[in-house]
């Protein structure tokens, strides 16, 4: 008789069934209405990327059509070969300022020969699992993560509003309201494309001068093409693109995993982090033989497509970079003629949008513990100190961790429980036992007034690592030096096993 295998439960397998039809493109292609909100999403997407990639190419210290074709080869390459569908990848500003100094040194072709070694780095980590450590990452660092990006993005649309003319400011006030209005009135086109293509119509028909798309920098009039860099294949030139690929893979993962959490968080959808970092490591590798500087998840312009047009699947990423191609190259003329005000009232709303304005009210600051409120600040100063998301989650998981061990250090006590008789005294030590708290285990006991007999009770504690065994071992050896015996007891089974093995072997050790 065939086994039988038991049946995922029905509420299981209907949540799984929702995710699948929710991100298939399968489904989308057969609902007119989903699939104009695909194209119409990707469409968005690709007109606040040119600004995006002209910006960080200009970081990096190269030619604006090497961060243009890097965010076209990302984003389509990712729609294949990633884990998190509607997520957007490109050419990032975190990446730009790893690999800017090796450009200045080097030049493109040590950058190419980077963007390709961090890519296989990435599918190495990403095949190793790195994406596990996710679930290391508290729930302070990515309200930190989030509030410090959407203030990055505020900020980085200042510098255009400083210097030009005054128009600009009625102009990008009139984008946000557009933005803001008009989904009360109708979802059936992005609020955000009609900011952007009303604000341009009114600016060529009234000859308004205002600074464009076309003023950022020359954009490409040709296709990217496939090729080599020409490095020379010799550990001096693994020395020099060695630690800016390591920086730039490590970088780029990060960035990718935490907007790939955030975009579960928002969709609530469910999406596998292991191949979202292989498939990373795999679109850098196709985006450096294209000659492009290599890239990451973008989170600002995956907010525009996931929350301000509604996309759900692969297909608006993939459209996303395919119109890139097409307005950069084939309508560069008409692109260049946008006018920067409308890209910055879309961008100033996103960052509004991303923001957790929940975080900061009040209400929640009072009830929040002020240990992770103190983590969500550490993050978000960091972040937007450096403007490097991957130090300021690092930073906040230091400071996590730092305070988690603090605080329970304190949960673990030494009690006097019991006198069996004038020679005995038994003490119970309540709570874990871990380097953080068992530091001071061996300051608890009274090595002079206690009788001959000392009985250490560890039913209501476990042993977690060497430092709780060597802390053990230097309380029989202070009991010794006086004359009296010391008993363990109570060890549970992996605690036993755990001393059995290292006590006695830790003298000497620091």
């Amino acid at each position: 008789m065939p086994a039988v295998l038991p049946s995922p439960a029905p509420g299981r397998a209907t949540e799984h069934a929702r995710e699948r039809d929710v991100t298939s493109v399968r489904a989308a292609l057969r609902s007119p209405q989903r699939l104009r909100t695909e194209v119409l999403g990707g469409l968005v997407v690709a007109l606040a990327l040119i600004p995006e990639a002209i910006s960080f190419s200009i970081i990096a210290g190269v030619d604006p059509r090497v961060g243009l074709f890097a965010s076209f080869t990302m984003a389509v390459s990712i729609a294949f070969l990633g884990g998190r569908p509607a997520m957007i990848s490109a050419a990032t500003g975190a990446v730009a300022l790893v690999i800017a100094p090796l450009v200045r040194e080097h030049g493109l072709d040590y950058l190419v020969a980077t963007v390709i070694l961090a890519g296989a780095i990435q599918v190495v980590l990403g095949l190793l699992g790195v994406a596990k450590l996710m679930r290391f990452i508290p729930r302070s660092v990515m309200v930190g993560f989030v509030n410090a990006l959407a203030i990055l993005i505020f900020l980085a649309q200042l510098r255009h509003l400083i210097g030009v003319p005054w128009v600009v400011y009625p102009l990008v006030a009139v984008g946000v309201a557009v933005i803001v209005l008009l989904p009360r009135v109708t979802s059936v086109v992005p609020a955000p494309l009609v900011a952007i293509l009303g604000l341009t119509v009114f600016t060529v028909a009234a000859s308004i001068a205002v600074p464009t798309v076309g003023d950022e920098g020359k954009l490409p009039d040709s296709l990217p093409t496939l090729g080599l860099p020409h490095v020379p294949l010799t550990m001096e030139t693994l020395s020099t693109i060695g630690p800016f690929a390591l920086g730039m893979a490590l970088v780029g993962l990060m960035e990718s995993l935490m907007t790939a959490k955030l975009v579960d968080d928002v969709t609530d959808t469910h999406s596998p982090k292991t191949r979202e970092a292989w498939g990373q490591g795999a679109s850098n590798i196709i985006t450096g033989f294209f000659g492009g500087m290599g890239g990451c998840a973008m989170i600002g312009q995956t907010m525009i497509n996931v929350k301000g047009s509604g996309a759900r699947t692969r297909l608006s990423t993939f459209l996303a970079g395919v119109f890139l191609l097409v307005l950069v190259v084939g309508l560069g003329d008409v692109v260049g003629m946008i006018p920067m005000a409308a890209l910055v009232a879309v961008m100033v709303m996103v960052a509004v949008g991303t923001f957790d304005w929940h975080s900061i009210r009040p209400a929640t600051l009072r009830r929040m513990p002020r240990s992770e409120t103190l983590v969500m600040v550490v993050t978000v100063a960091v972040v937007v100190a450096t403007h490097n998301l991957a130090i300021g989650v690092v930073v906040g998981v230091l400071v996590a961790m730092v305070l988690f061990a603090r605080r329970v250090a304190h949960f673990t006590e030494v009690v006097d429980v019991a006198h069996p008789d004038e020679d005995t005294r038994v003490y119970a030590v309540v709570g874990e036992l871990f380097f953080a708290s068992s530091n001071d285990l061996v300051t608890q006991f009274d090595y002079v007034g206690d009788p001959r007999n000392v009985v250490i009770d560890l039913t209501q504690s476990h042993i977690w690592d060497a430092s709780t065994v060597a802390a053990l071992d230097a309380i029989q050896t202070r009991y010794a030096a006086k004359g009296k015996n010391v008993s363990i007891i109570g060890l549970n089974d992996a605690s036993h096993e755990r001393r059995e093995r290292l006590a006695g072997h830790l003298a000497g050790s620091h």
